[in-house]
Formats: C-alpha cells, structure tokens, sequence
C-alpha cells in the first residue's frame, strides 16, 4: 500500500503529533508499504534530505512560531502523489497541509482519513488572549474539515465522545498511538544505576517517589499535585515528588512549594534529556499526573511500558488504558488526589507478568501499526463498494447518467461562465489552472 501523511508539524519540530507520524510511518514501512509525508519546510533541515518526506513552502504561524503554515505547493504536491500513486490520503492536521491533502485526494479520487489529535477548546485562548477564536466556535470550525472524509481515526474515547458531540457522522474508530516498547523495557538498566539515581535527587530508603514528568506548564495542572501534598506529608513524610520538565510555569510551582512549606518533599530536576527518561520511569514507584487537557498521552504508556503504575485524573482514555489495580489509581476531582496518592502509596498490589505483558502489547507500536492498516483496508473496501454502487447507478438512460454528464459540462464551461461560477472556489483555495485541467482529465 502507498500512503501519504499530511501535517502541519514533523521532526525536527518536537511534539506528540510527530512522534505519532514517525511511528505509524516506521511500522507500516517495516511491514512493506511505502509512505511519503507531506509537511512545511524548516530552516534546520534540507527540503531534499529525504525522498519520502515532501517539504512545502511555509511560513511561522501568528501565535506559535515554532508551528509553520503552507501557503504553496498544491501543484507541485498534486504532482508528486500522482506520481507515487497513492492509494489513500491520512491528514493529520485540520489546517493548511490537512486542506490540501483533502484537495488531493478528491482529485486523485482516493480515499482521505484524518487523525483528530487536539482538543482545540483547551487551546484558543493562546490565539489572541481567545479574543478571535471561543471555545464555543471550535465546533463548527470543525465540522468544516471533518464533516466529508472517508475515514477518521480517533486516539481514545475522549477524542471520539467531542466527535459525537461535534454530531460527525463518517467512519470512526478509537486508535491510541502506540509506543515503541524497546525503548522503556530496558533490561539493561541495572538496579545500581536506578539506586544511584534515587540517591542524587534525593530519595531515600523507604520513601516512594512520585514522578510528573512533562513540559512545565498551567494545563499540566502540576500545581494541584504540590496542593495536595501537605494532606498527604500529614499521614506519611515517606513520600517526594519529582517534577522533571521545563517550561514557562516553572518558576511559580517553585514559589508554591515554598509558601505550602513542602520544599524538603519537591525536586525539580529541570529538563530531563531525552535518553535519561526511562531511567526516571523505572526509578520512580509511581507516575502522576494531574493534567485534565490530555486526549491520550505518551507519558502514561510510558510508565507502564517501564513497568511503573499511574496516579492520574480520571478520563475515558485512562478509563479504557488502566483496567485493574496493578497499573495504577484514578481519582475523580481534585479533592480526591490527596487520598488516591496514600491509596497507591500504601496499598501496592503485586504484579501478574500475564497480565502486564497483554497491555505492553495493547500499547505498542507494532499493534498500533496494525491497527491503522486495518482501518485503511476497511476504508478503501468501502470506497470500492460506493464506486461499484455508483457504476451500477449511472447505467445508460438513467437520471443519475444525465446528472454526471450535467458535471461534467459544467467542468468544460467557456472560460467566461466557468471564472463567473468558481469565483469564490478559486479565490479561498487559489488552485492553479493546470490542476483544474487535471481534475478535469481524471474524471474524463
């Protein structure tokens, strides 16, 4: 199978969303298929280092720099996916790079699926202090992009809840991104190197230590976790946590820590790199997040894929993620936290390795892989099946004959007729005469 990718962000930009793409395109790869990623451009990296990633003219966003937006390349990409001849387009943003694999695969007559991978409503304030964009817009901005496509992939079950409350009505299916499990079950890791870390930030003997690790910011809600910490210090002192990340809400969580009196009980390490991060997993007795903004999160599979149980907020994804005791505690609310870090703290429950090795394989990258073939079949198999459908239907004589010979007039309009009908068409898309003429030959 030949599959494009088409987003907004890739490495060498760090994110969710790129490590995402850079899974689902190893393990399809390693199962055979080809896939090319088309994304923006970035001063760091040649637009021609590598032959299966399509670098795009772009510029930095308004409000996120770091993020760029593509504002050319239709025909040049239209081009290339002819060439390579795609079977079938998967967007992963709903912006500029997701519009033009949607204009693609229209005229390519292949199937588009989309990945929805943020909840934007959590996010608009960024954008003009939310003077531009509310929450309440998110919806139906939406269901602009979403409302047409052929398929669409959704990483867990908060993810396809918004969609159902979005009311969109094509193909869905819960995907989580999976991990690469080599990465965290590291069995060369030795217990020396685990105790000598514990010992350099601080941890000792007997004591349990709770790890966030994450970018340090507001929606992270670390802040909720040193809230609970004195309520949890008044029935054990055995307890400290360890905030590894950086980020601009840094320098407040320290002041925090000060004013509750818990600075003994608090390490902040700053930015942990990248290589280290599994050596703080399995070094820690439990992960814990507060955050309430997640759709999925890596940092949870993580943990559990280096074999530490999770403390964290409630939500549908962790709901389907955290299936019994051994890997991990929920809580409801804030108020809750408190009891649910004593909970885990004093009632570990053993480990069943029959157990924990089914969910290793549950959050891999090898069965998310798989998964996303899966659905492709599933979407292509349908897309054949409306084809034939419509073959079927376009017999000679019919009304819907008449109507696709109606379409296709209307294509071949004088140029005068044809500027007058796509004047709108043309001037939000702005598609280059040669594509029309190419659209215009494929459906001929």
């Amino acid at each position: 199978m030949r599959v494009g990718l088409f987003t907004d962000t890739y490495f060498p930009q760090v994110s969710g969303v790129a490590t995402s793409i850079q899974t689902l395109k190893q393990m399809l790869e390693a199962n055979g298929h080809e896939v090319y990623i088309f994304t923006t451009t970035d001063k760091d990296i040649g637009a021609y280092d590598d032959p299966t990633i399509i670098r795009l003219p772009s510029v930095p966003f308004i409000s996120f720099t770091e993020r760029r937006v593509v504002y050319r390349g239709l025909l040049s990409s239209y081009k290339i996916a002819k060439k390579y001849q795609l079977d079938i387009i998967h967007t992963q943003t709903e912006f500029s790079v997701g519009i033009l694999g949607k204009i693609l695969g229209r005229a390519l007559g292949i199937p588009v699926v989309h990945t929805y991978h943020t909840q934007y409503e959590d996010y608009v304030n960024y954008i003009a202090n939310g003077k531009v964009i509310r929450p309440s817009m998110v919806k139906y901005i939406m269901r602009g992009y979403l409302k047409d496509l052929d398929g669409l992939i959704c990483p867990s079950r908060i993810v396809l809840n918004l969609m159902n409350d979005y009311a969109i009505k094509v193909p869905k299916r819960i995907i989580p991104t999976g991990i690469y499990l080599e990465d965290y079950v590291r069995e060369d890791i030795s217990q020396e190197s685990l105790l000598q870390l514990r010992e350099d930030l601080g941890i000792q003997a007997g004591e349990k230590m709770l790890l966030s690790l994450s970018r340090v910011s507001y929606e992270k809600n670390i802040q909720a976790i040193l809230a609970s910490l004195p309520e949890v210090l008044s029935e054990t002192q055995a307890v400290k946590l360890v905030v590894a990340g950086d980020g601009p809400y840094l320098e407040t969580l320290k002041k925090q820590a000060q004013q509750l009196g818990i600075n003994e009980h608090v390490i902040f390490t700053g930015m942990v790199p990248h290589d280290k991060t599994a050596l703080y997993y399995h070094a820690a007795d439990f992960f814990i997040s507060a955050s309430t903004s997640e759709t999925q999160g890596l940092t949870y599979t993580e943990s559990l894929a280096s074999g530490t149980p999770i403390i964290a907020c409630a939500n549908p994804y962790l709901s389907d993620l955290i299936t019994n005791p051994m890997f991990g505690i929920l809580y409801e609310s804030q108020w809750d936290l408190a009891g649910a870090i004593l909970e885990a703290v004093l009632v570990t429950p053993e480990k069943e390795q029959l157990l924990w090795d089914e969910k290793l394989y549950d959050i891999s990258a090898q069965h998310f892989g798989q998964s996303v073939y899966n659905f492709y079949l599933d979407v292509l198999i349908a897309k054949a099946n409306q084809k034939q459908e419509h073959i079927s239907m376009t017999l000679p004589g019919s009304k819907t004959e008449t109507s696709v010979k109606l379409v296709r007039k209307a294509i071949s309009l004088p140029k005068s007729a044809a500027k007058k009908t796509a004047q709108t068409s043309i001037k939000a898309m702005k598609l280059p005469k040669r594509l029309v003429h190419s659209i215009k030959d494929f459906l001929d």
